[in-house]
């Protein structure tokens, strides 16, 4: 069974949880503890293809200072950046999440294979309060050479269901997540995931 790590990255607001648990078990739920941070799991079929799936959904990471993702660039197969297209602010963030992301790739992690990135412009219901245009997001992946949709975890549930399955297609077609990286069961892969990312697991 082939074993894929997402990350769901973005501000306080944006809408991770609501994404991620929306994707897991169909519900909307509009409020989450910010402060909490978790790793769903979850086992699902892909093109036939049997998946034991892990989502880190992370506590609301702070906006100002140094950004710092060494913990998830060495954990997740691939990242979910979310941002609110009300909220230019949490645009800003996404924009310097996407950075680091593909700094390191430049930088010290060449021999690693590239992540699977999607930038996601959640809350598309608000439209009314847009501050983000959607040729903005575009354009940010354009430049960040990732996907990029626009849409709404309380209101598109099919259209979560399909940014997922995008990013989890583009993960297991560009390398063989076993191979990727040492077995999860070893000391320094279990210290890893058990002192940073082992805060709370929910099987869903």
């Amino acid at each position: 069974m082939a074993e894929v790590k997402v990350a769901v990255l973005g501000g306080r607001g944006a809408g991770k949880s609501a994404l991620a648990v929306r994707f897991l078990t169909r519900r909307f739920i509009g409020e989450y503890a910010s402060n909490a941070e978790c790793i769903y799991t979850k086992h699902l079929c892909l093109d036939g293809r049997q998946i034991h799936l892990e989502i880190y959904d992370p506590c609301s990471q702070p906006q100002r200072g140094k950004l710092s993702l060494t913990d998830e660039l060495h954990w997740a197969d691939g990242f979910i950046i979310v941002y609110d297209i009300s909220d230019r602010a949490s645009f800003a963030f996404a924009k310097a999440l996407l950075y680091r992301i593909r700094e390191s790739h430049i930088g010290a992690c060449k021999k690693m294979a590239e992540s699977s990135v999607f930038l996601v412009g959640n809350k598309q219901d608000l439209c009314h309060m847009r501050e983000v245009g959607w040729d903005e997001g575009q354009k940010l992946a354009m430049d960040n050479k990732c996907q990029f949709c626009e849409l709404s975890a309380a209101e598109h549930y099919q259209e979560v269901v399909t940014m997922f399955t995008k990013v989890l297609r583009n993960i297991t077609s560009n390398f063989k997540v076993k191979e990727k990286r040492r077995p999860s069961g070893s000391k320094s892969m279990a210290k890893l995931i058990n002192n940073v990312f082992g805060k709370r697991r929910k099987s869903v």
